[in-house]
C-alpha cells in the first residue's frame, strides 16, 4: 500500500503520519531519528517533500498582494522544510552508507531534484516578484542581510536561465536532468572502482614492515569483503595511497599505485567512468554556452570570489613552474636514496612516498611507526581539536551516548557555549566502511537559521581504517591534519549566526569554503595544543620535545611534491571545463591522451608526481560539487596563509601563537559567524582590514624565487 495520497485543492502530496519524516524530529537540536528510518520511508517522503515545496512556491507565485519581504523572500526561505528533513538523511545515507537500494533511489531521484530546482529558478512569476522587490529596495530600507539575500536570489534566477526563450528553456531542463544523472552515476562508479581495485595479498611477508594492527585490519578487510586472499589493501580516493609510504615490497608498491591510477579507466567494466565524464564535460559546456558563457569554467568562476577564468589561470600558472622545479629537486634526493638502497636504477612514482618517508626518517629521525603511538584518535579529538576550539572560542563538546548516529561507530557530541547555552550538535563518522565514498568531508543535517529557529547539526566524515576490536585507533600525522581541517568546516557551520537558512554557515562560494577549514589546521602544530594531544596512548607520556621539533620540521618537507600533485588535479579540472562543446573528446580511449596533453600544456606533466586525482576517479569535479572549482583549495589558501599570519602577529598574546579568546572571538565574530550574509571577501576585510596578499602562501609552500 503506498504511503502517500493526494490532497484536494493544492496538488501537493500528503505524507502518511506513520512515516517518521511526517513531523519535525523531536530529538535535541532536530537530530534525525535514524533508528526510526527505514529505506522504504524514503521514496514517499521525498515525493511528499517535493510536492509540498512546489505548493509553497505556487502560493508565492500567485499571491495577490504586492511583493514584500514576508510574502516573497521569507516565504521562499521557509519553504521545503519537509524536503530538507528527508534529503539531509537521504544524502547522508547515500554518501556514508551507500547500499545498492540507496544508490538505486539516488539515481532515480537525481533528475527529479534537477526538475524541482528548475521549477523555482525558471518560474517567471516568482522572478517578477523578486524584480519588483529589487526595484523598490531603495524605498523599503532593507537591512543589510535581507538586501544581500535579495541580490542573491536575483543573481541565481539570472544565472539559472530565467531570460531564455521557450525552446532554450526546454533544452536547459533536459541538460540539467541529464547532468545530475551523470554526476550521480559517476560518483557511484567511483565507489565501485575503489572496491574493485582493492589489492589482494596472500603472502603476509609482503606486508613488511607494517605493524600488527594494520596487518590485522587488512585481514579483516579481506574477510568482510569475501576476498579470495588473506589480506586486502583498500583504495582511498586520491591517487597516492597511505601504505605506499610503508611497504618495503617494491613490486607491491607498483601494484598498489597502478591499481589506484587505473580506476575507472575500463579495467573493470562496471566502474568505467570515461564515457560518463566525457558526456558530462560536453553537456556542461553546452549548458554554459546556452546561458551566455564561453565555457563552464567561466560560468562557475563568475559566481565565485575569483570572478574570471583569467584570474584562476594566472594564479595556477604562477605556481606551476616553481612547484615542479621544487618537485624535481626532491626527486634527485630520492633517486640518490634509491641507488644507495640498491633497489634499482630509476625512481618510479610508486617509490616516491616510500623514499620520501625514508628521507624524513633519515633527515629528521621521524616516521609514522614512531609517531603513531602518540596520535590516538580520541586524544587527538578531545585534547587537540576540541581543546583548541575551547581555548579560542570558549565552547565545550560533551559526548551524548544517548543520541545515535546513522551507522555503527558514528558518535554524537553536544556543543555548548561558555555559559552553558546549547549551540548545536557535532557528529563524527571517522571510519571507512563498505559503500562509503572515499575522502573526508563535512555536511549539515540542520542549518542554523534565526528565521526558522534552528540550530546547527553538522557531521565530519573521515575514512580511517578501523582497527581490530579493542585496539586503539592510531593516526598518521596527515590524518591528524584531516581531523583539524574537517572540524574547521564544522566550526563554520556551528558558529553561523544568520537570519536566513540559505545564507547559513558554509553556504559560501566554493573558492571560499575551504578557507576556514585550512586555517584550523594551524592549531595542530601549536605547542600548547600538540603538547596535550600528542601523548603515548599506553603510558600517557608526552611526545618528546625533540621528536615534536623533528615532526614539525619534517612536515615542511615535500612541498614540491604536494603542490605539483595538487596543481595537476586543479589544472585538469580547468582543462576539461575550459573546452567548448565541440572540442570535448568523443571516445573513452581519448581520455588519457587529453590528460597528458593538458598536463604538458600547463607545465606539470611530471611522471613521478601523478595528479592527486586522474579524470576517471576525479569525483570532486565529475561527481559534482567542485566542477571547475578544484582550484578553490589553493585560492582559499591565500586567505588562509594571510590569516595564519594575523593570528601569529596581531592575534598573539605573550607568544601563544594566537591561541587565545581575544583572537578567537574576533575570527568568529567577523568571519565564521557571517556565513554568506554578506560578501565573504568583505568578511575577510573586516578581519584583516585589507585584501589578502599572496606572499604568505608563497613563503609557506617554498614558491618564492
Amino acid at each position: 500500500m503506498p504511503e502517500t495520497t493526494p490532497t484536494t485543492g493544492t496538488g501537493s502530496t500528503e505524507l502518511d503520519p506513520a512515516n517518521p519524516f511526517a513531523q519535525p524530529w523531536d530529538l535535541p537540536y532536530g537530530l534525525p531519528d535514524f533508528a526510526a528510518v527505514r529505506t522504504e520511508h524514503l521514496r514517499p517522503a521525498i515525493a511528499a517533500g517535493l510536492a509540498a515545496q512546489r505548493a509553497e512556491w505556487e502560493a508565492v507565485a500567485t499571491d495577490p498582494d504586492l511583493p514584500d519581504v514576508a510574502n516573497t523572500l521569507e516565504a521562499l526561505e521557509r519553504s521545503g522544510q519537509l524536503l530538507r528533513r528527508v534529503l539531509a538523511v537521504f544524502h547522508t545515507l547515500a554518501s556514508s552508507v551507500g547500499t545498492d537500494e540507496i544508490h538505486e533511489i539516488e539515481s532515480e531521484i537525481a533528475p527529479q531534484l534537477a526538475a524541482h530546482q528548475d521549477a523555482l529558478w525558471l518560474d517567471h512569476r516568482i522572478f517578477a516578484r523578486i524584480e519588483s522587490l529589487a526595484n523598490a529596495e531603495a524605498l523599503v530600507d532593507l537591512d543589510p542581510e535581507t538586501s544581500w539575500l535579495l541580490a542573491e536570489y536575483r543573481k541565481n534566477f539570472l544565472r539559472a536561465g530565467i531570460r531564455l526563450g521557450p525552446e532554450e528553456t526546454e533544452r536547459l531542463k533536459e541538460l540539467n536532468a541529464r547532468l545530475v544523472t551523470l554526476e550521480t552515476e559517476f560518483g557511484q562508479r567511483v565507489v565501485k572502482a575503489m572496491e574493485a581495485g582493492a589489492v589482494p595479498v596472500d603472502d603476509g611477508d609482503r606486508l613488511a614492515p607494517l605493524d600488527e594492527n594494520t596487518v590485522a585490519g587488512l585481514a579483516r578487510n579481506a574477510a568482510e569483503n569475501n576476498a579470495d586472499a588473506a589480506h586486502l589493501i583498500p583504495l582511498r580516493l586520491p591517487t597516492q595511497q597511505p601504505l605506499l609510504a610503508r611497504l618495503e615490497d617494491r613490486e607491491l608498491r607498483r601494484q598498489l599505485l597502478e591499481a589506484s591510477e587505473r580506476r575507472g579507466s575500463g579495467v573493470d567494466e562496471a566502474s568505467d567512468t570515461r564515457a560518463i565524464l566525457l558526456e558530462t564535460a560536453r553537456l556542461r559546456a553546452e549548458r554554459a554556452r546556452l546561458l551566455g558563457y564561453d565555457t563552464h569554467a567561466a560560468y562557475v568562476a563568475e559566481d565565485a570570489t575569483a570572478k574570471t577564468v583569467t584570474a584562476i589561470n594566472e594564479m595556477l600558472g604562477r605556481l606551476a613552474a616553481p612547484a615542479v622545479r621544487n618537485a624535481r629537486q626532491e626527486a634527485v634526493e630520492l633517486q640518490d636514496m634509491l641507488v644507495r638502497d640498491g633497489a634499482g636504477a630509476e625512481l618510479r612514482a610508486a617509490d616516491w612516498a616510500f623514499y620520501a618517508e625514508k628521507l624524513r626518517k633519515e633527515r629528521y629521525d621521524v616516521d609514522d611507526a614512531v609517531l603513531q603511538p602518540y596520535l590516538e584518535l580520541n586524544q587527538v579529538l578531545t585534547d587537540g581539536v576540541f581543546y583548541a576550539a575551547h581555548e579560542l572560542y570558549g565552547i565545550t563538546l560533551h559526548e551524548r551516548a544517548d543520541l545515535a548516529g546513522y551507522a555503527d561507530g558514528v558518535r554524537v557530541w553536544e556543543v555548548t557555549e561558555e555559559d552553558g547555552t546549547g549551540l548545536g550538535l557535532f557528529l563524527g563518522d571517522f571510519y571507512a566502511r563498505a559503500g562509503k565514498r572515499g575522502g573526508a568531508w563535512m555536511h549539515h543535517l540542520a542549518d542554523q537559521s534565526h528565521l526558522l529557529g534552528q540550530r546547527p547539526v553538522v557531521v565530519n566524515n573521515l575514512n580511517i581504517t578501523r582497527p581490530p576490536d579493542g585496539e586503539p585507533t592510531l593516526l598518521t600525522w596527515d590524518e591528524v591534519r584531516t581531523c583539524f581541517h574537517e572540524f574547521g568546516h564544522a566550526l563554520h557551520g556551528l558558529f553561523s549566526d544568520v537570519h536566513y537558512p540559505s545564507l547559513s554557515g558554509t553556504s559560501v562560494p566554493r573558492d571560499f569554503v575551504e578557507y576556514p577549514s585550512q586555517v584550523n589546521e594551524m592549531w595542530m602544530a601549536n605547542p600548547a595544543v600538540v603538547e596535550r594531544f600528542a601523548r603515548h596512548h599506553v603510558t600517557g607520556e608526552p611526545m618528546p620535545a625533540e621528536l615534536l621539533r623533528q615532526v614539525l620540521a619534517a612536515a615542511e618537507y615535500g612541498e614540491g611534491f604536494a603542490t605539483t600533485e595538487y596543481l595537476g588535479a586543479a589544472l585538469l579540472d580547468q582543462a576539461w571545463h575550459q573546452l567548448a562543446p565541440e572540442d570535448v573528446p568523443t571516445e573513452p580511449e581519448e581520455v588519457a591522451a587529453f590528460e597528458r596533453s593538458a598536463l604538458e600544456a600547463a607545465g606539470v606533466a611530471f611522471d613521478l608526481v601523478p595528479p592527486r586525482y586522474r579524470s576517471s576517479y576525479f569525483n570532486h569535479t565529475f561527481g559534482g560539487g567542485y566542477d571547475a572549482g578544484y582550484y578553490s583549495y589553493i585560492w582559499s589558501e591565500v586567505l588562509d596563509a594571510d590569516t595564519v599570519e594575523w593570528f601569529t602577529t596581531e592575534g598573539d598574546i605573550a607568544g601563544d601563537g594566537g591561541l587565545n579568546r581575544m583572537a578567537g572571538t574576533a575570527f568568529r565574530a567577523k568571519l565564521l559567524s557571517r556565513g554568506n550574509a554578506q560578501d565573504p571577501l568583505q568578511s575577510f576585510r573586516d578581519l584583516r582590514g585589507r585584501d589578502a596578499r599572496i606572499e604568505p602562501l608563497l613563503t609557506r609552500r617554498g614558491l618564492k624565487d
